[in-house]
């Protein structure tokens, strides 16, 4: 029996609501009466590594202004030794604000969690709708397995990874034109900067796939393609500059506190596991001067290097098919990006799914990376456990392990995977309606 996208995208967004639903009771288990004084859940710090119920949302409710309910960037910096002050937080500005948003009524870390899991659900449901819409029952990768019910509310990465699917649905609006698509997907593809950066990558095979006239391979439109970027840059600008102008000591902490950020034991990065060890040894899990001034410098470098090889792999490829593989490269350069950046967060997976969703790609493949995955989403938070001193380290060290090389090795292989993958395509109604017409006067049944 053949089924239409819009009984794969229902299924898809009703899986996807059971799967918050479980996400966010997971991390409900760490918060909760009873409280201190300012909100902190008193089990918190006993808890949240060992029973792997951590989430950034609830740790941040101190240290941020958060639950003081400042308006991020406004006032705050960053002192010398790189600590965060006032109402400033790590995250672009938009990511700010829906912190803010999120803790607007709550008084304690459980409410904070569990107002900001009413406020990011939703763009998980409509990201599962558009996955579903633009690809079929492959959605069900991003609705029904263990990451969203990991990360769904480790971080606030829902509304990002929403609005880069979106972008991509954009260009699948024929009725409009190809530079139009172009011009909305980025828009929303600088939006998605404004929450977590990433997306800004995307502008660039996004420019070159306007500039090579689109899956039709038509005329060059160099107009077009500088329109898609003016766009970017003039949205960024646009949600950037009033947080510029009123708090700027405040906004330029939120870049500086990323750009200084070590890859320490908290940054699941193949320079920790693999880097950290040849310039110092097993002794001990901290990290040397000399080692944060090689990765600085050598991770940026390499993930640029990535960056270019896949947009000259995907230039080769539009030469060879006529058109420019715009999301494969993209893809490409998200894993590029995932392997080499010195943080590689347990939350990131979200970024990936997607792509594993529309384009196509092996099964085995997929599933392998979740599984290192799901070794390094456990495994990273009970060793911090156990390196606490709670337990023995033998067991979550093994899976830390599987989990940063595992996921390495995967994402050096998606990498060439994606620059050669062609994106899936969901059956619309006429489609499963022509075929079923079609076997019905061959004489078959269903």
């Amino acid at each position: 029996m053949r089924t239409s996208s819009r009984t794969a995208t229902l299924v898809a967004v009703l899986a996807c609501a059971v799967t918050l639903w479980l996400g966010y009771l997971n991390k409900a288990r760490c918060a909760g009466p009873p409280f201190d004084p300012s909100g902190r859940t008193l089990r918190f710090e006993e808890v949240k590594d060992a029973m792997v119920c951590y989430s950034d949302i609830q740790q941040l409710w101190l240290g941020r202004g958060i639950n003081l309910h400042r308006f991020p960037f406004l006032e705050g910096g960053i002192t010398d030794a790189g600590q965060l002050t006032g109402g400033t937080v790590e995250y672009p500005v938009l990511g700010g604000v829906l912190m803010w948003v999120g803790a607007l009524r709550a008084d304690t870390d459980a409410e904070f969690l569990l107002y900001s899991a009413l406020l990011l659900a939703p763009f998980g449901l409509l990201t599962a709708w558009l996955l579903g819409r633009l690809a079929g029952w492959p959605a069900l990768l991003w609705s029904a397995t263990p990451p969203l019910v990991l990360y769904a509310f480790l971080n606030w990465d829902l509304p990002v990874v929403a609005v880069t699917v979106a972008a991509v649905a954009v260009l699948g609006v024929h009725r409009w034109s190809l530079r139009t698509r172009g011009i909305l997907a980025a828009a929303l593809l600088a939006v998605g900067f404004c929450l977590k950066l990433y997306p800004g990558i995307f502008v660039l095979p996004l420019m070159l796939y306007v500039l090579t006239g689109g899956a039709s391979g038509g005329r060059r439109d160099v107009r077009g393609a500088l329109a898609v970027v003016g766009t970017a840059i003039a949205t960024v600008v646009a949600v950037n500059l009033p947080f510029a102008v009123l708090g700027y000591e405040g906004w330029r902490a939120s870049f500086a506190f990323q750009q200084n950020r070590a890859a320490d034991a908290t940054s699941n990065s193949i320079w920790y596991w693999g880097l950290r060890p040849l310039m110092g040894g097993y002794q001990g899990y901290e990290v040397t001067a000399d080692y944060n001034d090689i990765v600085a410098v050598v991770s940026p470098l390499l993930i640029g290097v990535s960056f270019v090889a896949a947009l000259w792999i995907g230039w080769r490829r539009y030469l060879r098919d006529g058109t420019y593989p715009w999301l494969a490269v993209a893809a490409a350069m998200l894993c590029g990006f995932l392997l080499l950046h010195k943080v590689h967060s347990p939350q990131y997976t979200l970024w990936l799914l997607p792509m594993l969703v529309l384009l196509r790609v092996p099964w085995t493949l997929v599933a392998a990376y979740l599984v290192a995955d799901l070794s390094i989403g456990i495994g990273i938070f009970r060793w911090f456990d156990a390196t606490a001193g709670n337990s023995d380290t033998t067991v979550p060290l093994l899976f830390v392990w599987v989990g940063v090389w595992g996921r390495a090795v995967m994402l050096i292989v998606l990498y060439f995977v994606f620059l050669r993958a062609s994106p899936r395509r969901a059956p619309s109604p006429d489609t499963v309606a022509d075929t079923d017409r079609a076997l019905a006067a061959a004489g078959e049944t269903r």
